[in-house]
């Protein structure tokens, strides 16, 4: 069998989309307009680190375990770890502050999981009986719970923005709320999201 490029590939580009978020971080608060600049202009960078991903994962046909494990590993170690410790950097805004957190501490969680994940794909045999365990796995099943959040975290996005302008949020930018929701919806990769993250590396 095996796991399709097609499943490696839109992994990849959400990793390489994601990546868009990394920038200097500082132990000041941002003001918006600070936050959506750091934002934006690391969004027009996105990918440079995914780009390696992308193109290796196109080159493969049937994955092995031995592939998915170091395709996990390099993403963890060039993508979303360096992006978390500099997200962790930053200190947004107050309007931002609870989406902020919400946000990126489910990044965090995924970090965890994939981590879990790549190990447990390490004992995964090439074989039907092999990969069906590890589609039946608690870690993978753990895996396909944090990317549903994540997905309901993306679907709500702009909802979130549009509750925040209803207070008066965003009096002095009115501009941001869809600037900012179309930048970072981009950045995170929503839309590189599985319509069923259920089924993502489901084996047969």
């Amino acid at each position: 069998m095996r796991l399709t490029t097609q499943t490696l590939f839109c992994s990849a580009l959400l990793l390489a989309l994601s990546s868009g978020l990394v920038a200097c971080g500082s132990d000041d608060q941002l003001s918006l307009n600070e936050y959506m600049d750091r934002i934006d202009s690391a969004a027009t960078v996105a990918g440079e680190r995914g780009e390696e991903l992308v193109a290796d994962a196109v080159g493969i046909g049937d994955v092995t375990p031995v592939q998915l494990q170091s395709f996990l590993a390099r993403s963890l170690a060039d993508l979303r770890i360096p992006l978390q410790e500099t997200v962790d950097e930053l200190t947004p805004p107050d309007q931002l502050a609870d989406l902020h957190e919400r946000l990126w501490g489910w990044h965090a969680e995924l970090i965890a999981v994939e981590t879990t994940l790549a190990s447990r794909v390490g004992d995964t045999e090439d074989t039907d009986a092999g990969w069906t365990a590890l589609s039946d796995s608690p870690e993978m099943e753990a895996y396909r719970a944090t990317l549903a959040e994540g997905k309901e975290l993306c679907d709500g996005f702009q909802a979130e923005l549009d509750a925040i302008t209803a207070v008066g949020g965003f009096a002095d930018v009115p501009w941001m709320p869809g600037e900012l929701g179309g930048v970072v919806e981009t950045a995170l990769g929503c839309q590189w999201f599985p319509d069923r993250p259920a089924d993502i590396y489901r084996y047969p």
